[in-house]
Parts: C-alpha cells; sequence; structure tokens
C-alpha cells in the first residue's frame, strides 16, 4: 500500500481515492500519533479519519474529491512550516474475513501488545489486543480468553468484536478485536482528577461502582471469578458506563484446595495473574486445605472504590515502598479523617475491605447497598449504569 500523504494548507483538508490530504501554503506531513496520552490499555488519540470531519463531496480533477470542515480532532501545534514529517504505510490485517488497517500502537505488556485499527468497510476505530503465543500453554491461555469473551453479552463486559489465530515470523499470535473506548480507563480518569486536585463526586463514584457490581455479577453468575479487578481494567464509555475487561485471568470460581501442593500452584499462579496491591488476602498465603471463591473479587472491588475515593489504591504506596503487601492486607483498611465523602460509603468500604473471605460479602449484598445509597439523596441518584 502507498504511503498516506496528509498535507496542510489554510482550513481546508480534501480525500481523494481513499487519501487525506490537507493544505497550508506549504506541504507538511502530519503523524498520527500527534498529542496522543497513554491509559493503560487504550489512548485518547487525535488521528485523522473520516469521521473527524463534516464534508461536501465535489467533483475535482477527474477524480472524486472531499472537502472537509470543522476539523474536530486533529491538532496542528508543534508543526512547523516547511517541516516535513513522515506517515509510514498503514499495514492491513483480515479478522474473520474482514479487512483493518493498522493506525497507531496503543500500549504493551510482557506478552502482548494493543494496536488501534481501522474497519476498512466501517471506518470505525478498534482496540485490537495481540497475545504472543510462546508455547502450547500460552496458546490455550489466549483460547480461554476468548471463550470468556464469548460467554457474555453484558452491557458492562466489554464484547468480543472477532478474534483469530495468526502464525507470525514462526511465532503464533492470538488477534482480539475489542471496541475502543477512547475515554480510557478509570485509572486514567482518576489520574487526570489527581493531577488537577479534584476528587471524584460520590454520585459519580456510585455510578460507577454499580456498573462494576453489575459485571460482576453476570460473570460470578456463570460460575467465574474475575481475579484480577483493578482501575487499569475497567473501561469508561462517554457516559461513564464502567466496562470490565482483561479477561486472561478469569476461572472457575469456586477453587476447592487439597494439600500444601495445590495450595503452592495457586499462589504461584495468583502472583503471576493477580495484581498485588489489589489482591484478595487468601491468594497471598494460601492455605493447604481451604475453598477459594468469588469473594476475591470483592476484595478488589474495595480496592477499586477505595481509589475512587482517595486517587490511589490503598495499598499502593505499600508496595511503592517496598513493604509487604502480604503483611499490611492482613489489618483493616484505614480511612484517612479528612475523607469527605458519606458516612453511608465509608461503612460500605470498610464492609467489603474483610480480610477474612468468610465474613466478606457477595457482589448481590454489595449491589443492594449501592442501590441503598443512591436512593437516600437526590444528589446520589442515578439510572445509569
Amino acid at each position: 500500500m502507498p504511503s498516506l500523504h496528509v498535507y496542510v494548507k489554510l482550513s481546508y483538508a480534501a480525500v481523494w481515492e481513499g487519501r487525506f490530504y490537507f493544505f497550508l501554503f506549504k506541504s507538511v506531513q502530519l503523524n498520527p500519533g500527534l498529542h496522543s496520552e497513554a491509559t493503560g490499555a487504550v489512548m485518547h488519540q487525535k488521528y485523522v479519519s473520516p469521521a473527524s470531519f463534516t464534508s461536501q463531496e465535489e467533483e475535482a480533477g477527474g477524480g472524486r474529491w472531499r472537502k472537509m470542515t470543522a476539523l474536530k480532532s486533529l491538532s496542528l501545534n508543534n508543526v512547523k512550516m516547511g517541516q516535513t514529517l513522515c506517515i509510514c504505510s498503514r499495514g492491513s490485517m483480515t479478522i474473520e474475513n474482514k479487512k483493518y488497517y493498522f493506525v497507531q500502537k496503543l500500549d504493551e505488556g510482557g506478552f502482548s501488545y494493543v494496536d488501534l485499527v481501522e474497519g476498512a468497510k466501517d471506518g470505525r476505530f478498534y482496540a485490537l489486543k495481540r497475545i504472543l503465543c510462546h508455547d502450547r500453554e500460552g496458546h490455550q491461555e489466549a483460547q480461554t480468553e476468548v471463550e470468556m469473551h464469548q460467554l457474555f453479552s453484558h452491557p458492562n463486559v466489554l464484547s468480543l468484536v472477532a478474534h483469530t489465530f495468526a502464525d507470525r515470523g514462526g511465532k503464533t499470535e492470538a488477534w482480539l478485536l475489542l471496541p475502543y473506548i477512547r475515554k480510557g480507563s478509570l485509572w486514567s480518569v482518576l489520574e487526570k482528577l489527581r493531577d488537577k486536585g479534584n476528587s471524584m463526586p460520590e454520585k459519580q463514584i456510585l455510578q460507577i461502582l454499580r456498573g462494576i457490581c453489575s459485571g460482576l455479577k453476570a460473570i460470578h453468575e456463570k460460575g467465574y471469578a474475575h481475579r484480577d479487578l483493578k482501575p487499569t481494567n475497567v473501561l469508561l464509555d462517554e457516559d461513564d458506563r464502567p466496562l470490565l475487561m482483561d479477561l486472561g485471568s478469569m476461572n472457575r470460581a469456586r477453587i476447592e484446595v487439597r494439600g500444601t501442593r495445590e495450595a503452592m500452584t495457586i499462589q504461584d499462579w495468583a502472583a503471576q495473574r493477580c495484581t498485588i496491591s489489589y489482591r484478595a488476602p487468601e491468594l497471598f498465603n494460601v492455605e493447604s486445605h481451604c475453598i477459594i471463591d468469588e469473594r476475591t473479587d470483592i476484595w478488589s472491588l474495595g480496592c477499586v472504590l477505595y481509589c475512587m475515593m482517595m486517587l490511589e489504591g490503598p495499598y499502593d504506596m505499600v508496595f511503592q515502598r517496598g513493604d509487604s503487601v502480604a503483611l499490611a492486607v492482613q489489618n483493616p483498611v484505614t480511612i484517612p479523617q479528612s475523607c469527605s465523602y458519606s458516612q453511608g460509603l465509608q461503612m460500605l468500604l470498610s464492609s467489603i475491605m474483610v480480610s477474612n473471605p468468610q465474613e466478606r460479602p457477595n457482589v448481590n449484598w454489595v449491589l443492594d447497598q449501592v442501590h441503598d445509597l443512591q436512593s437516600r439523596s437526590p444528589n446520589t441518584q442515578t439510572n445509569a449504569v
């Protein structure tokens, strides 16, 4: 595919033969990644696309042109007159017989990458998660994540658009095509509030918490647990509707541990797959004869609630200082005296973050409490999830 040439002149732009052209006296090529901000598994993008403009079509030079006005998302800051920046050819991939164009890398981890891609036919943006499968076990783990997505069709669980397994350079990758949520993760929203010295209103906290609980309830009712709930694994759409993502750590909710060897296996698995500062106490030192159930998610839910209230997780600083999180989680959570949220919300937090899993409530109880808090005052009442 030829390179995508983008030029700028005054405030006009045009599309011809599927290419975007902009004009500003002298030729300037723009980087599609200009002014981008990473947000965990997603990214806020200022990218040139058909959806960024309103248009009027006209014929010019024997080819079809589209005159563009009202540029919505392209920022020309830091672009100097006469400066030339290169945009490489957009690679393409086919998933379930549909073609998608690579736009921009969004994020990467130890064994996976997330790219922004655009549908060739619908022009919509998607997040493409590419999981490196180094061996048969890695392939099975990726297949399990696909199957977890396919289990759910719920407004608070991120859906799977399509998937495939692809061979690249002799190695296998699992490609999971997911909706692109432009606003980003709950963590990115909280970071912005903290940077501005603001806090999240209680009404918004309860709305988001209710949606997270609704997603967890759907997962738990099918006999599974998420196991890695945290602010970076919760996306927020433009209406603050939360979507649970990253289902790669999900497994059966009820795990019966029989003996020391099984206990160590589960403990080692948790150390790899469950984020330490949001990990339930019973996963740090797994007893040789016990039952691990979905209430590990309730502990993590409490950590997420604390983070929405305090703009940092209850054990983030413990981990950053190098102190033992395993010891810290054995003590009751401390709510700062400066906390300005209602006593009802603070009591809910304390009721969720109970070290003994047998005394920890289930998601139905938490959801009932959230409904009750929302109904107490017109200022916190909302029907959105």
